[in-house]
């Protein structure tokens, strides 16, 4: 979808500079798609710390037995490396 969009030369150059892009459009594209990322990194936060969203984990003890029971050699690979 194209927009026509009116933005000061001074924040044209910056949005260049900050995407990295040589063009403006991609430059555009680049930063507008950042910035949702970033807000809905935001609100997605925003939920888990209200205690609108989830998320149960196994318990990582259990997962590292089950882990070293399928494949030991493997097991203690992993563990020294980490």
């Amino acid at each position: 979808m194209r927009i026509t969009v009116d933005i000061p030369e001074n924040d044209l150059k910056d949005i260049l500079r900050f995407s990295g892009e040589k063009m403006k459009g991609p430059a555009v594209v680049k930063l507008v798609a950042s910035q949702l990322m970033l807000r809905r990194r935001r609100e997605l936060s925003d939920e888990v710390m209200a205690g609108k969203f989830r998320v149960e984990l196994p318990d990582w003890k259990e997962t590292r037995k089950r882990e070293r029971e399928e494949n030991p050699r493997n097991a203690r690979r992993k563990i020294q490396n980490v």
